[in-house]
């Protein structure tokens, strides 16, 4: 019996988006930028996660969220994610990396690692973070043509759930982005992404013409576009998937920020601030690989080993 996050494969792991959210109707995603932030993602007891260009581009490979990885070095940090985690998993996909043969290929990578669901977007290339200035968007018919390109890639609609999102609130206007996400829709998208509402009245006009479709916001905390709001109120408004592209990552940086600072001044670690050596190996699951140790052993040593912690507990 396999513990939480050892090494799952798809078989093992809920592949199923559309019921996950007729289950929990609302999805609020904290997004892992390494296998033990989703480790600890499903240990607080979060029934979904994503993998977000912005934390993924920023904590592994120490860059902004600017177009300058692609799929190759993407897939295999992804990769190293999932397997830790049982979680279903929503994957930043950018631009899809191309055109139709590039998100053909796309979509083959993350089927074949047991990915839940992707979202790829209608910036053109080179993209940024969504809640960046200096965005552009391609035509729509592009970005029809390269959902069309998805859906008919996946192996089953079941299992491998497609968001559009949209940028065009940034650079056309929210109507634009109502336009646009409708067509997504028409053209097979699962649900719509619309990134970056400014203000109250582009959530609720974006809410209102989406309501009862799987419709997904970003709340990028510390310096995003869209204004924080409850997640329950946002619920209200039609939104039924909240991501958090940067809510672990910048309290993580502000974390080891504060670490550095001491270790430079030479004041030792405050043991509120920290994390004990048996709390973070209960997090990385040492009894399972100790388990194994155990089980390797002959039998006769496995028993002398037994008794000696009988003796132990007596003592």
């Amino acid at each position: 019996m396999y513990p939480i996050g050892i090494l799952f494969s798809m078989e093992h792991r809920k592949r199923n988006w559309k019921h996950l959210l007729q289950e929990h109707k609302l999805l609020q995603l904290p997004s892992a930028c390494d296998a033990l932030t989703a480790k600890m993602i499903e240990q607080a007891g979060f029934p979904a996660y994503q993998v977000g260009g912005f934390a993924l581009d920023g904590m592994r490979f120490g860059f902004p969220d600017m177009d300058v990885n692609r799929l190759g070095e993407k897939s295999a940090a992804v990769a190293d994610i999932i397997h830790a985690c049982s979680l279903p998993v929503l994957v930043d996909c950018d631009d899809g990396y191309g055109d139709e043969k590039n998100v053909v290929h796309t979509v083959h990578v993350y089927d074949d690692l047991g990915v839940s669901a992707i979202f790829i977007e209608d910036q053109r290339s080179p993209k940024r973070c969504g809640h960046m200035g200096g965005k552009t968007v391609i035509e729509p018919q592009e970005m029809v043509n390269k959902i069309r390109a998805a859906v008919s890639a996946r192996r089953s609609a079941d299992n491998f759930f497609i968001l559009a999102r949209t940028d065009a609130i940034a650079v056309n206007g929210v109507d634009d982005a109502i336009r646009r996400s409708e067509k997504y829709l028409k053209a097979g998208a699962d649900g719509v992404y619309v990134e970056g509402p400014r203000n109250m009245k582009e959530l609720r006009a974006v809410g209102r013409a989406f309501k009862g479709e799987p419709l997904a916001l970003s709340i990028l905390e510390g310096g995003g576009v869209t204004p924080w709001m409850p997640p329950d109120e946002l619920y209200s408004l039609g939104f039924n998937m909240i991501l958090y592209p940067t809510t672990l990552l910048f309290r993580q940086t502000r974390a080891m920020m504060r670490a550095l600072a001491d270790l430079k001044s030479g004041i030792q670690m405050p043991p509120y601030d920290s994390v004990t050596m048996f709390e973070f190996e209960k997090i990385v699951d040492i009894a399972y690989w100790k388990a194994i140790e155990e089980k390797a052993l002959p039998v006769g040593e496995r028993m002398r080993q037994a008794v000696n912690k009988i003796f132990k507990r007596i003592a």
